[in-house]
C-alpha cells in the first residue's frame, strides 16, 4: 500500500507538471519537393548503365587493377570509414540512454560527530547492545547495487537513437558517393594519360616530318632557291615542336602522380594499355529514366537520410519541454564493523522517483527547438538541391557527349584534309610552286589540329565516366 500512495502521488505530480510545461511553440514542417522529370528525353527506356559494375564497365585490366588498390589503400576512403565507425559508436551511445542503468557499489569511511551536537549527544547516551558503546570515530562499511532510468515518455531517446541511426546510414552513402567520385576521377586520370601518349607519338612524329622538310630547305639553300631566312624558320619550328614534347612529359608525369595519389602509393610508372586514338572508343551509356536517380545516387540517398535525422532531431527538442521522469534504486548491505556487514539488520534498499519539468526561463530549450527546426528546413533545402544537381549533371554529360561526338567526326575531317595538305605543300614546294611559308603553316595547322582531335577524345572519354559518375554508377 505504501509503494502504491508513493507511485499515485507521482503520478499526479507528473500530470501537474506535464500540464505546466506543456506550452510548446508551433512545430515549423516543410516538406521536401521530389517531383522529377518523366524522361531526360523521349525515350522512356528504362535499362540504365549504372546496374552494370564497374569492373565490367571499365574492362581495362590495368584500370581496374588501380580501382581495386584505391578502394583499399586511399587516405580519403579511409578517413570516411573512421567516421562510420564514430557514428556507428554514437548508436550505441544512444541506445544505452534509454535504457536502465545498473552499477555495483561499494565504500568504505569513518566520520567523527562533534559531541555537543545533536547527533553527537544522541550517540553518547546509546548503547548498541548493554554494556557496549556505539564506537567512536564510527566506520562506515557498504556495498551492492544501484539502478537508475529515465522513463522515455515522450520518445525523446528513442527519436535521438533513431536520428543517430539515420545519421549513420547517411555516413554509409556518403562513403559510397565517395567512391563513385574516386572511381570516376581515377578512370578520366588514366584516360588522359592514353590521350597524352597519343600527344607525345603526334609529337615525335611531326617532328620527323618537320627534320626532313629542314633537310630539303637547306639542300635548297645550297642550291640558291631559297635564303637563310627560309632555312632559320624551319629550324625554329624543329625547334618549337621539340619544346612541345616536354611540355607533354612533364603532364604525363603529374597526371601519373595524381593517380599514384588516389591509389596511395609514392610516385612511380602507371602501367597502362598502348592504345591508339582510333581505338579508344567511349562506351554507349543508358540513362533510364530520372526517378531512378532517388535509389541510384548516393549523395540523394544521403541528403534523405540527413532530413529523416533533422525530422527526429526536431522531435527531440520538442520533448525537452515535457517534464522528465526518473527511477532510481538500490540494494546492499551497509554497517560500521564487518562483523554486522552481513546480518539481516544491516540490509537496506530505496526506491525513489522523481518528476522535472521546464517552469520559467526556457531561453535555451527554446534555443534548441529552434535551430533544430531551422536545421531541418535546412536539410529540406538541401535534399531538393542534391535531386536538382543530379538531374542537371545528367542532362548536361548527356549533351556533352553527343556534340563532342559531332566535333570529333568534324575534327577528324579537318586532321584527314590537313595531312593530305602537307604532302601536298611539300611536293609543291619542293617544284618550286609554293614558298616555304606555306609549308610552315601547313605543318602548324596539321599538327594544332590533330592536338584538337586528341584533345576532343579525351573529352569524351571523360565525358562518357562523368556520365557513369552522374547516374550513380561505381558505388556498388
Amino acid at each position: 500500500m505504501y509503494k502504491e500512495r508513493i507511485f499515485y502521488r507521482l503520478g499526479i505530480a507528473y500530470v501537474t507538471l506535464a500540464f505546466i510545461g506543456c506550452s510548446v511553440p508551433a512545430l515549423v514542417q516543410k516538406d521536401a519537393n521530389t517531383s522529377m522529370p518523366v524522361t531526360y528525353n523521349s525515350s522512356r527506356d528504362t535499362l540504365n548503365s549504372v546496374n552494370t559494375r564497374w569492373k565490367q564497365f571499365f574492362n581495362d585490366p590495368y584500370l581496374s587493377a588501380l580501382i581495386d588498390t584505391a578502394l583499399q589503400k586511399n587516405q580519403e576512403l579511409n578517413i570516411t570509414m573512421q567516421e562510420i565507425e564514430i557514428a556507428r559508436n554514437e548508436i550505441r551511445a544512444r541506445k544505452g540512454e534509454y535504457l536502465p542503468s545498473v552499477g555495483v557499489r561499494a565504500g568504505a569511511g569513518v566520520e567523527k560527530v562533534p559531541r555537543y551536537t545533536n547527533i553527537g549527544a544522541m550517540e553518547a547516551t546509546t548503547e548498541m547492545e548493554p554494556g557496549k558503546e556505539i564506537p567512536e570515530p564510527l566506520p562506515d562499511l557498504m556495498g551492492g547495487l544501484v539502478a537508475s532510468w529515465e522513463v522515455d515518455v515522450w520518445h525523446k531517446l528513442r527519436n535521438a537513437r533513431q536520428s543517430a541511426v539515420n545519421r549513420y546510414l547517411a555516413s554509409v552513402e556518403g562513403k559510397n558517393f565517395l567512391v563513385t567520385n574516386l572511381i570516376a576521377e581515377i578512370a578520366s586520370s588514366y584516360y588522359e594519360l592514353l590521350v597524352l601518349d597519343n600527344q607525345l607519338a603526334i609529337i615525335q612524329q611531326n617532328m620527323k616530318l618537320q627534320s626532313n622538310a629542314l633537310e630539303i630547305v637547306k639542300i635548297q639553300k645550297e642550291s640558291a632557291r631559297v635564303n637563310e631566312l627560309a632555312v632559320r624558320r624551319f629550324q625554329a619550328q624543329v625547334l618549337h615542336t621539340q619544346g612541345l614534347q616536354y611540355d607533354i612529359q612533364q603532364k604525363i608525369t603529374e597526371t601519373e602522380n595524381r593517380i599514384n595519389f588516389l591509389v596511395g602509393r609514392f610516385p612511380q610508372p602507371v602501367q597502362r594499355v598502348q592504345q591508339s586514338l582510333e581505338d579508344l572508343l567511349p562506351r554507349g551509356i543508358k540513362t533510364g529514366l530520372p526517378v531512378q536517380l532517388l535509389t541510384n545516387r548516393p549523395d540523394i540517398r544521403q541528403a534523405e537520410l540527413q532530413l529523416k535525422a533533422a525530422r527526429l532531431d526536431v522531435q527531440v527538442a520538442r520533448a525537452a519541454f515535457y517534464p522528465s521522469l526518473g527511477i532510481s534504486s538500490g540494494l546492499g548491505l551497509r554497517a560500521f564493523s564487518p562483523a554486522y556487514l552481513f546480518k539481516p539488520e544491516s540490509l537496506f534498499y530505496s526506491l525513489a522517483g522523481d518528476v522535472t519539468a521546464p517552469l520559467i526561463n526556457k531561453n535555451a530549450i527554446n534555443a534548441m527547438y529552434y535551430g533544430a527546426s531551422a536545421q531541418q528546413v535546412q536539410a529540406v533545402y538541401n535534399y531538393e538541391k542534391t535531386i536538382l544537381n543530379a538531374n542537371i549533371e545528367v542532362m548536361n554529360e548527356m549533351s556533352r557527349i553527343n556534340n563532342l561526338e559531332e566535333s570529333y567526326n568534324l575534327k577528324m575531317k579537318e586532321v584527314e584534309a590537313l595531312t593530305q595538305s602537307i604532302d601536298i605543300s611539300n611536293s609543291l614546294f619542293r617544284s618550286a610552286r609554293a614558298d616555304y611559308m606555306e609549308v610552315l603553316m601547313t605543318q602548324r595547322d596539321a599538327l594544332e589540329s590533330k592536338f584538337d582531335l586528341t584533345e576532343t577524345k579525351m573529352q569524351q572519354m571523360k565525358a562518357m565516366v562523368n556520365v557513369y559518375r552522374a547516374l550513380g554508377g561505381g558505388w556498388n
